[in-house]
């Protein structure tokens, strides 16, 4: 019979141990076992079974880290993998004299997937009483299989982990998607008087691109595009906030210049300074066919007037980018029969081509000028259609919105 450093262990016992070592693991995994269990079933394989003295387990979750140690102090932390380890890429020897590690690792053993490192183990003290190399090193192979199967192990728990977030953030992002579409007007007109038809897509599930309709009184009707700079979750919630307050505001606010004001001192409470929001906000008096607006730094609209087509510039810098607005002018147009209005974000008229060219105003004026007999919902399609095309390849970088009206 064959003995080797382990007292009476023959090489079939040996082969047994590791054998049962590897079902011991497969077991712990199957059973989903934490990672400090399948870590306290590592070390006890590799302290009791295989007389490892002392070993140290490095593996790179957002940078190297020691996620087991026995046998040591505090020399792990004298290990910069990536300056002493990422050059090995077989088992081998430490150069302990670059290594400031007081002696107390002799090998290491890297564990790859294809040519990408999962980890490096650092072994010592391995059956320091014999004065031959001990016959432990040929079960180093085996170390680095053992190894490897643990650290896939806890690589497919943290993935695992990784995917349920993602899930959950998914479920909430649809969630969000869900509540801000609550925020938009549910119908839109379609009578005798006016119509009105909008288009909204966010660049991500949720998005900061905005635009109301909200009946005044029985003559008045006020009309809104706005645009949160910045795109995700933090525009959504801003402009949200901001929705609220417009639409509260309105309601005692005798002018457009006091509502744009005090809309711009709670877009000030609310983003620090870090986010501002364009807007245009106009209302309509169905009796006296004016239309009176404030364009707080946003896109101008295009109005279609009579043969006339204009953009309404009239107003102020945009909401958020200065603790008080000193100058807010509003324009003021009265309306011919059938005409109509135009307003969209800047995600309509940035869209670029391959050839880098953007979309742009004019295009955009043009188009909806020689569209105008057209009903507003026709219209929005119309103009999607012709951005689509446009830009071919190109993606879209950010939210589109395009609200229309007409006013008989």
């Amino acid at each position: 019979m064959e003995y080797n450093s382990f007292g009476n262990t023959s090489r079939k016992q040996m082969s047994s141990i590791k054998l049962n070592s590897l079902l011991e693991v497969t077991k712990a995994i199957n059973n989903n076992i934490s990672v400090s269990g399948l870590l306290e079933v590592y070390e006890e394989i590799l302290s009791t079974k295989l007389n490892i003295g002392k070993l140290a387990l490095y593996i790179n979750d957002k940078g190297w880290n020691c996620i087991l140690k026995y046998g040591i102090g505090d020399e792990h932390l004298n290990v910069d993998v990536e300056r002493d380890l990422l050059k090995m890429k077989e088992i081998g020897v430490l150069d302990i004299t670059e290594m400031d590690t007081t002696h107390s690792f002799e090998i290491s053993i890297p564990v790859f997937h294809k040519q990408h490192p999962l980890a490096y183990v650092l072994i010592g003290d391995i059956d320091d009483n014999k004065v031959e190399v001990s016959p432990v090193i040929k079960h180093l192979p085996f170390i680095q299989t053992l190894t490897n199967i643990i650290v896939v192990a806890i690589e497919n728990k943290k993935l695992y982990k990784e995917t349920l977030k993602k899930v959950a953030f998914q479920k909430e992002l649809e969630l969000a998607s869900q509540m801000q579409h609550m925020l938009f007007p549910e119908h839109l007109p379609n009578t005798d008087q006016v119509q009105f038809d909008a288009i909204y897509l966010p660049h991500q599930e949720v998005g900061g691109d905005y635009y109301d309709f909200i009946k005044l009184n029985d003559n008045e009707f006020a009309i809104c595009v706005a645009d949160v700079s910045g795109k995700g979750v933090a525009a959504a919630l801003l402009m949200s906030n901001f929705q609220a307050n417009l639409r509260v505001l309105l309601n005692y606010k005798t002018s457009l210049t006091e509502l744009v004001k005090e809309l711009n001192t709670k877009v000030m409470d609310n983003a620090k300074g870090e986010k501002f929001i364009t807007l245009f906000v106009a209302k309509y008096n169905t009796q006296t066919r004016i239309l009176t607006y404030v364009n707080a730094g946003h896109n101008p609209p295009v109005l279609l007037n009579g043969r006339a087509s204009s953009l309404l510039r009239v107003g102020c810098t945009g909401l958020g980018m200065f603790d008080e607005l000193i100058t807010v002018k509003e324009g003021l147009v009265p309306l011919s029969p059938e005409s109509m209005i135009l307003c969209y974000t800047d995600g309509v008229v940035e869209v670029e081509n391959e050839s880098e060219e953007n979309y742009g105003t004019e295009r955009l004026q043009e188009l909806f000028f020689n569209s105008r007999h057209l009903d507003a919902e026709k219209i929005n399609k119309h103009i999607m259609l012709t951005v689509t095309e446009f830009k071919g390849s190109k993606p879209y970088v950010d939210d589109i919105a395009l609200f229309c009206g007409r006013i008989r």
